[in-house]
């Protein structure tokens, strides 16, 4: 038996003794931490389990490292132990504490992500154990290579957009173990008060009164980023350049008139932020140095950041406007009204955002102009109460889904 099986409801009393609160489930996340997204895909999923499943022993087999984030994990979640160790590509393992943690857990649980990133892992998974393992909360666009044979194992598969499970489908993918389960990011809850009231009193930015702007480019220059240009050949990077240089003025030209719109309606502040470190050098040339002179003083920068400081500032912030997915996600969850101006390269994950009834605050940017996202930030703040009960009632499907899912896995057999 290489995967495990899905009990229908009638089975339920059927589960072994090993009751399901009390199982040791393996999570494979962290795929990189130049993005507070995908720092914050972790302690999401961490807190989705930790407030369903909360006597159940969880592992971490964090794909990346990085000292601040490592610190940030434990310092919120010091029950949870976390393994490193790399797993090649017909998932052979070197690591043992990898191997002891594989041994110990029940259930293998692959985080949110872009696409299934950790199917290396799932393959070692299924090559040193025969336990059952599940997918929560990934982008899955196509299916190539192996993938096919690995989600046919799978015990669960939760896409974090529906359009992920018409391409599942379209495999043959399909059941009462396939269904939707928004990205993790949706329960990411940890805050850093102190450093983010510092910055807010430093830069006068009270609450309410101030709205943060993030910029993107079309396409990530992971080559600025990772090592050895991220493999990149010069004709990709060439590429890459061209079509950044076509659309950033066009694209952020378009933020721009929210953020003049804000300073000139209100008097008040607009904190430009990034999501990943690159944006950091985009921020005046696209969004800042264009602006009129009259607004140029109201504007506030911050530097890259974590996701916990983040989320304590977009707390306090009146909206977010963001080229980038999940720091409007990471505000929602703070209780902050967003807005999110989808880029076509952006994959498909902005699905979700129509997908969990927010689609009135979602804006196709080639699709959109100017006026009309002013029009609807404008709505939102003269109207704060009504955003705030739209913003609940989406957050309340997440909640209702997100316990459908754990609903799901507990029903999971486990092979002891």
């Amino acid at each position: 038996m290489s995967g495990g099986v899905l009990l229908g409801p009638q089975l339920v009393s059927c589960i072994q003794e090993k009751a399901p609160n009390s199982k040791t489930i393996m999570v494979v996340s962290g795929w990189q931490d130049v993005n507070i997204g995908d720092i914050a895909h972790t302690p999401g999923l961490l807190n989705v389990l930790q407030k369903f499943l909360p006597e159940t022993k969880v592992i971490l087999w964090k794909k990346s490292y990085s000292e601040k984030v490592e610190q940030l994990l434990n310092r919120n979640f010091p029950n949870v132990k976390i393994v490193h160790g790399h797993a090649d590509k017909e998932g052979t393992v070197e690591s043992e504490e990898v191997l002891a943690a594989m041994k110990e857990a029940d259930l293998m649980i692959h985080g949110s992500g872009p696409y299934v990133v950790g199917s290396v892992n799932l393959e070692a998974w299924m090559k040193y154990t025969e336990k059952p393992f599940g997918v929560f909360g990934v982008t899955i666009q196509r299916i190539r290579g192996n993938l096919l044979s690995i989600l046919q194992k799978a015990s669960f598969i939760f896409t974090r957009e529906t359009q992920s499970l018409d391409v599942l489908a379209s495999e043959g993918l399909e059941g009462d173990h396939v269904g939707f389960g928004p990205d993790a990011t949706f329960y990411f809850n940890l805050r850093d008060e102190d450093k983010a009231s510092k910055f807010l009193s430093e830069n006068g930015l009270e609450k309410n009164k101030f709205i943060c702007a993030i910029p993107r480019l079309r396409y990530t220059p992971y080559y600025k980023i990772k090592p050895n240009n991220a493999g990149w050949s010069d004709e990709k990077i060439a590429q890459v350049n061209t079509h950044n240089a076509e659309y950033k003025e066009k694209d952020h030209a378009k933020m721009r008139e929210v953020m003049i719109a804000w300073v000139r309606d209100t008097g008040n502040k607009v904190l430009v932020c990034p999501e990943m470190t690159y944006q950091v050098d985009i921020m005046d040339e696209l969004l800042i140095d264009p602006l009129p002179e009259d607004v140029k003083p109201f504007i506030v920068k911050h530097d890259y950041w974590l996701p916990d400081e983040a989320a304590s500032v977009y707390k306090k912030a009146n909206s977010v406007f963001s080229f980038e997915c999940h720091s409007p996600i990471i505000a929602a969850q703070a209780g902050t009204p967003v807005f999110y101006l989808r880029q076509p390269e952006d994959t498909i994950k902005g699905q979700m955002y129509y997908d969990l009834g927010l689609s009135d605050w979602v804006f196709e940017i080639d699709e959109t102009q100017p006026e009309q996202i002013v029009s609807v930030a404008r709505k939102v703040w003269n109207d704060y109460p009504a955003a705030l009960k739209k913003l609940g009632a989406s957050m309340k499907k997440v909640d209702n889904i997100y316990e459908k899912c754990i609903s799901i896995i507990t029903k999971v057999k486990v092979n002891n």
